[in-house]
């Protein structure tokens, strides 16, 4: 079992947006073997920065998922211009 951090940054004004397309994301982590749990959490210091907790059975399934078609689908952040910056991602093994 793993746990991954991810850190978004995302402009100002597109809050709604990232949230949006962060509940599609779900709907694809369901379908993906390996995963078990995801958690949106959002700076209340900081509007515009998010941290997803997502917990899958190993890295090799997260990888999988971050690389997939479906994933890819879903999300577009360059076409619709939502993130400040690159996000991070952190593993955590348990």
């Amino acid at each position: 079992m793993v746990t991954i951090g991810m850190n978004y940054k995302v402009l100002p004004g597109k809050e709604e947006t990232f949230e949006k397309a962060f509940r599609s994301v779900l709907v694809v982590m369901a379908e993906m073997e390996g995963h078990s749990k995801t958690n949106l959490f959002k700076d209340i210091d900081d509007l515009q920065s998010y941290l997803i907790v997502s917990d899958w059975s190993s890295e090799e399934a997260f990888n999988g998922f971050i690389q997939s078609d479906k994933f890819r689908n879903v999300v577009n952040w360059g076409k619709e211009n939502i993130l400040a910056g690159r996000p991070s991602h952190t593993v955590y093994k348990q």
